[in-house]
């Protein structure tokens, strides 16, 4: 941190917290919060440019940033950003961000959702699928099981239009994968973004083309709809227990995040193929992911214990970035693994409170019945936790 902007931050501290933010107005505001969202409007154009399944919904990290103050000079948090809920929200209120997800098409969802429009995006769009009309069938890319979950059409129709994005301008790549991401599990032979079963869909191969084109346009649409300044937000893409405090590069006043429930869903499972077109790994993906079924169904499976350690390691992270009494909001469901049901928040309760986060504030939340996802009545997810911590002052 340059020196200027260090003074600036010490003069911004010195008068935090604002006495006017007394704990026990900032605990009713909490508790005035309906956390169920029970009329939770349609959800935004930013929210839906591409399918992520259990993702954060905007009303949560936008009823924490709305309710508990942020000193002046330090950014929002939101170590397991996903799909870049929190991120947007804090763009919103004009906050600065960070986010990190292991997940590349999470890293690559919240950097569009964050960034400008590229210039003449469509058009870039329209000359990648012109130009793959008369393209050469260059060879498809050496991908496990690509014949079960893809037609041989509908794989060369994929593979043109990846090859011509990686040789787009750089300042459209971004925007450009992410409409070809969004629409892979559309024309493959996977029933949906929420059931891992194999189908047949008929995918006619013009099929691609087309939804690429009308992917394209509805990123262009909803970035190009946003009516508010894009104050600056970094994607860090790594595993959260690996990240050091310097990467982060800014103090945060306030954390906003729901970690990987163990044992409950697996990312890298429903975006693998995604990843595999786009030229991510997602077996890496799969080894590091915090909480996938994999990782406990295998011979010296995980446990409780090992999603305890794990937040405990991300706890200490929070611990050297974030200021002297700002808060950090986690939200977290209860997991079962091999029979027994874990409450995560009191595990991640139990393992900040020794490093010095003091509990704040503590509620329930109910699950919408009609909420789309997957591994809910394996997981027991029917109920999350809002547990708000606070960094001991003194």
């Amino acid at each position: 941190m340059a020196h200027g902007a260090h003074e600036t931050l010490q003069a911004d501290l010195e008068n935090w917290p604002d006495p006017a933010c007394t704990e026990d107005a900032i605990k009713s505001s909490l508790g005035a919060i309906d956390w169920g969202f029970a009329d939770r409007r349609s959800h935004s154009e930013i929210e839906g440019i591409h399918p992520y399944p259990a993702k954060f919904i905007a009303e949560i990290p936008r009823a924490i940033l709305s309710s508990l103050p942020i000193p002046k000079s330090t950014a929002v948090l939101d170590p397991f950003c996903g799909s870049g809920s929190t991120l947007v929200e804090s763009q919103r209120l004009g906050i600065p961000a960070v986010g990190i997800d292991l997940n590349p098409i999470a890293c690559l969802m919240s950097r569009v959702k964050t960034t400008s429009c590229p210039v003449d995006l469509e058009q870039h769009a329209a000359r990648i699928v012109r130009s793959s009309r008369g393209a050469p069938k260059h060879d498809v890319p050496e991908i496990p099981n690509l014949d079960h979950w893809f037609s041989p059409g509908v794989q060369i129709e994929i593979n043109k239009i990846a090859t011509a994005v990686n040789s787009a301008a750089s300042e459209v790549q971004d925007c450009l994968r992410l409409a070809l991401s969004s629409i892979i599990v559309r024309v493959s032979n996977q029933e949906s973004d929420t059931r891992y079963a194999a189908v047949d869909k008929n995918i006619a191969p013009e099929t691609v083309p087309a939804l690429f084109l009308r992917a394209t346009g509805r990123i262009n649409v909803a970035l190009q709809n946003r009516e508010y300044e894009l104050s600056p937000v970094d994607v860090i893409e790594g595993d959260i227990l690996k990240v050091e405090p310097r990467e982060i590069g800014q103090p945060v006043g306030l954390v906003v995040t729901s970690p990987p429930y163990p044992n409950a869903y697996e990312y890298w499972l429903y975006h693998k193929y995604r990843m595999w077109w786009l030229g991510y790994d997602p077996l890496k993906v799969k080894a590091d992911e915090i909480g996938a079924r994999a990782h406990f169904f295998k011979k010296n499976h995980h446990t409780a214990e090992d999603f305890a350690r794990q937040m405990r390691q991300t706890l200490h992270l929070l611990d050297n970035v974030v200021v002297k009494g700002g808060f950090v909001g986690f939200v977290v469901g209860r997991s079962k693994i091999h029979g027994k049901l874990h409450d995560n928040a009191e595990i991640i309760n139990d393992e900040a409170s020794a490093i010095g986060f003091k509990p704040f504030f503590v509620t329930d939340r109910i699950l919408s019945a009609s909420r789309k996802s997957f591994n809910l009545s394996h997981a027991n997810i029917k109920t999350e936790t809002i547990l708000i911590l606070r960094k001991e002052v003194e």
